[in-house]
């Protein structure tokens, strides 16, 4: 297996672990994985949250951990990657306001590059316009983001353990899925893992 160089895309109050635990799968596989913030640089950290279901109407939200940074924002290439992931969490809703983070998200997607996206994470990818005619897991809250910029949304189930692979994109609900959604993206990464 080639080892792949994946972008994660992250900001302060991103879900922990849906930023954690990819992370770690893709680089114990053997990718190569750069987490980036806007307006951070390697080194620094973004703080998480952890959401939880607790029967409530929505999530409940935790302080998490600090993440730390291994590559600088203003220094990205997508020319250099070959993958993107974008975890969930409140940082879609406002590193989707910055406009290299549209211009990188849009290059992956005119490059048909896998892009693996989760929870909220799905708000970027709206926000770039790149789904229009896909169809995407999302958190419930997160549908009308995905029906308006022209894509569909794809009902999760009870457990939000599904994940969902249409063309280059492999989205999923929320963390419970990350077995299905980082199996599904391993797939479209050409990974095959030897034990």
């Amino acid at each position: 297996m080639a080892a792949k160089k994946i972008l994660m895309l992250v900001g302060d109050f991103v879900e922990d672990y849906e930023v954690m635990v990819p992370f770690q799968i893709l680089l114990c596989v053997g990718h190569d994985v750069r987490a980036v913030c806007p307006g951070k640089a390697k080194g620094d950290t973004v703080k998480t949250a952890i959401h939880d279901f607790e029967g409530d109407q929505t999530y409940t939200e935790k302080p998490g951990h600090n993440f730390m940074l291994n590559e600088t924002f203003d220094d990205v290439n997508t020319d250099d990657y070959d993958a993107l992931v974008i975890p969930g969490g409140r940082a879609p809703e406002y590193i989707r306001l910055d406009p290299k983070v549209i211009e990188i998200v849009q290059r992956f997607a005119e490059a048909k590059k896998p892009i693996a996206a989760i929870c909220h994470g799905p708000q970027v990818l709206a926000a770039a316009g790149v789904i229009d005619n896909v169809t995407c897991s999302c958190y419930p809250a997160v549908a009308p983001d995905v029906n308006l910029a022209g894509g569909t949304y794809e009902p999760n189930n009870e457990t939000f353990s599904n994940a969902h692979v249409d063309k280059n994109f492999v989205t999923a609900p929320a963390w419970p899925a990350h077995p299905e959604w980082m199996k599904k993206f391993l797939g479209l990464l050409g990974t095959k893992i030897e034990l």
